[in-house]
């Protein structure tokens, strides 16, 4: 019926069309005329009527082709399109702001990455939450001394030394033994390495350093072997566990004489065996050598560290190191069961029981997070990052091993999608290598802490220690100590709505102004055990002051 009707009845289109054309074929004819006007003669008299409609339209068409009304007609035109313009814009502004305004500043950091957050971020480097807190007034001060240069026609024995623990544990422990051999005037052969941690990684030294390099490195403070002189091979040597936390006294004077009299004496634990301070200078700085300059990792462990670091700066972008220590081990051995399920609580305590090397059975773990002594949470470190000022496209990566829980690092991610570690930085083929060696994948990590913007760690370890020391030693590279038992009450005050946001990152900036590594001299304690770590803090020791800043 539509189609019907629509053929029955000319369209508006065409009778648009044919008004159109008529009256232009009518002005043509008056123009010709000469005059600009319409010669009504008796043959066109009878059209009179049929065409005044017509005429209204020419003289319209006139009106417009005249240039000054023309010109009026378009600068009227412009207005018109200028002024909706204008309200279009008034509009969308509004609309803008209406949305904006109804943003939480944690709805903006959910937002997806767009080149506008990128330049954002890029720009950000140069901001404070960037900035390294190193100065020039200091400088690394490990030189030896022509006179601490050993005798290499003396040795007064030799030592063997099994490093126990991770990594990190394994090499400040070498470090301590690389000074012990120097205050007994000792040999010392290439350390053997722990492979009964929680870890069980069978590499030996040479699977991890570059023992080269180490024997080089160490030629004018001490001799190291390979192995034994085959003089000794047959000998029996002293088994000997040193006391903890010791001063150089105790090696000099007693192990010394048991030295010269076996000869060999083989040290059975290495960790934690000399003081943090009231240590002769000499060996302070023997001990940086050792942890920071002679212990390199293998040439296939630093080459793929370093493309991992150039792959997180690509494009000039900063990247936060986060040493997150929520791992199986690590909340077992601390008792930290905070929000995590009951079975896995369980798995934990169960662990725990079951590792006889860890003395502490019993542990309250809720109290033991109100005390701070527990490693941070995804959540808690997210918030904590977002406190601090840190966009939502910062690059994260995690330098620990496999998060713990069925939450795993959601709580993270939603904040901070921009998640990586060295299982996805890395290809498949360049891991292989290192697969099933925990202290090598560890050694990577280690790198990849070392070189970045920012290295934040949640829990006060080895690997926080060592990394921490070793970037003051560089320089004071930004380092984040975070105040966890503050934290931790921060957190609950805003979850039980006593703090608003803004109060919660505001305190906790505030809490953190001198936490991010700049110069503070190593605290001493009434308790070796309780006191600030030497490899976790150098200074003094390896760094000093430079001779202009003494005088002032």
């Amino acid at each position: 019926m539509m189609a019907g009707g629509e053929n029955c009845r000319t369209s508006p289109l065409a009778a648009t069309i044919k008004t159109r054309r008529k009256p232009m074929d009518f002005v043509e004819k008056a123009e010709e005329n000469g005059n600009g006007k319409v010669d009504f003669t008796a043959q066109n008299h009878h059209q009179l009527g049929h065409h005044q409609h017509r005429i209204r339209t020419v003289s319209l068409m006139r009106y417009m082709r005249s240039g000054r009304y023309l010109g009026r007609w378009i600068f009227g035109a412009l207005m018109l399109l200028m002024v909706s313009t204008m309200f279009v814009k008034i509009m969308l502004i509004h609309f803008f702001l209406r949305v904006n305004a109804s943003m939480s500043s944690r709805d903006f950091l959910q937002l997806p990455r767009t080149s506008l957050e990128a330049r954002d971020l890029m720009h950000a480097k140069n901001n404070e939450i960037w900035t390294n807190p190193g100065t020039d007034k200091y400088y690394k001060c490990i030189a030896r001394s022509s006179k601490e240069i050993r005798d290499k026609t003396i040795s007064n024995g030799y030592i063997l030394v099994h490093a126990n623990g991770g990594l990190n544990q394994m090499r400040t422990g070498i470090s301590d033994m690389v000074a012990v051999a120097k205050l007994m005037n000792a040999s010392m052969v290439l350390p053997l390495l722990d492979h009964k941690s929680f870890w069980t990684d069978p590499s030996e030294f040479k699977d991890i350093f570059n023992r080269k390099h180490f024997i080089r490195a160490l030629e004018d403070d001490i001799e190291v072997l390979e192995s034994l002189p085959p003089s000794l091979a047959n000998v029996e040597p002293l088994m000997k566990a040193p006391v903890s936390w010791s001063k150089a006294s105790y090696y000099s004077r007693e192990i010394l004489k048991l030295l010269k009299r076996h000869k060999v004496i083989e040290f059975t634990h290495t960790d934690s065996r000399l003081a943090n301070n009231g240590i002769p200078d000499f060996i302070q700085k023997l001990r940086c050598h050792a942890m920071y300059e002679a212990l390199s990792f293998t040439e296939e462990i630093v080459e793929l560290g370093k493309k991992l670091v150039n792959r997180l700066g690509e494009n000039g972008e900063p990247y936060i190191a986060l040493h997150l220590r929520y791992e199986k081990d690590m909340l077992a051995f601390t008792g930290c069961n905070y929000n995590l399920t009951r079975k896995e609580s369980e798995e934990l305590r169960k662990l725990r029981y079951k590792t006889k090397h860890w003395k502490e059975k019993r542990i309250n773990g809720t109290e033991k997070r109100l005390q701070g002594g527990c490693p941070m949470t995804p959540r808690e470190a997210a918030l904590f990052l977002e406190a601090m000022g840190y966009p939502s496209n910062t690059k994260i990566c995690i330098v620990a091993g496999e998060i713990f829980g069925q939450n795993g690092l959601k709580a993270l991610q939603e904040r901070y999608p921009n998640i990586y570690s060295h299982s996805n930085l890395a290809t498949e083929q360049e891991l292989e290598p290192f697969m099933q060696r925990h202290n090598q994948l560890a050694a990577l990590d280690y790198i990849i802490a070392l070189h970045s913007d920012v290295f934040l760690y949640t829990y006060d370890g080895n690997m926080a220690k060592a990394v921490r020391g070793h970037r003051l030693f560089e320089g004071f590279r930004k380092t984040i100590n975070p105040d966890k038992k503050n934290i931790v009450r921060l957190i609950d005050e805003m979850n039980n709505k006593k703090l608003t946001w803004e109060e919660f990152a505001t305190q906790v900036r505030g809490l953190h102004v001198n936490r991010t590594g700049a110069p503070n001299a190593r605290v001493v304690g009434d308790s070796p055990k309780l006191e600030e770590n030497f490899y976790a803090n150098p200074f003094p020791g390896c760094v000093c002051p430079r001779p202009e800043e003494k005088s002032k």
